[in-house]
């Protein structure tokens, strides 16, 4: 099992997705920032460090939103989901095709990686409880 962690990056009513470089794996599908964590790294580390090397930003990393551990073909991954914020730069296209902000009412028009579906399930209940 690999341990994997995204940020859950909001700007009031919306909030960040990238899409994966074509060349990978579930290459043009959408995500939420983050990587693999290192050996040696709390999930924290790891989140700031992945959001350095992916779009030149530094994040403040909140608390967790949710964890999902999901089964692809080729691999097997426990996702930890921060709340965070951009605390410093501006998001950079350095690793991912696009960047986007989307409101929750957006989410359908994206094809997202499939760990992420419980994910945008439960922002989408989020939303819809407010």
């Amino acid at each position: 099992m690999i341990e994997v962690v995204a940020a859950l990056i909001r700007d009031n009513d919306r909030f960040m997705i990238c899409q994966r470089p074509a060349h990978k794996a579930r290459g043009l599908l959408w995500e939420f920032v983050g990587g693999k964590v290192e050996p040696g790294e709390t999930k924290q580390q790891a989140l700031i460090r992945e959001c350095r090397e992916e779009l030149a930003v530094t994040v403040s990393v909140g608390d967790v939103f949710t964890q999902v551990v999901h089964v692809y073909p080729d691999l097997t991954i426990n996702l930890t989901v921060f709340n965070a914020a951009v605390s410093e730069g501006t998001p950079q296209k350095i690793e991912h095709n696009d960047i986007k902000w989307i409101t929750v009412s957006e989410i359908p028009n994206y094809d997202f990686c499939p760990a992420d579906k419980e994910i945008l399930e439960k922002i989408m209940s989020e939303h819809n409880n407010i």
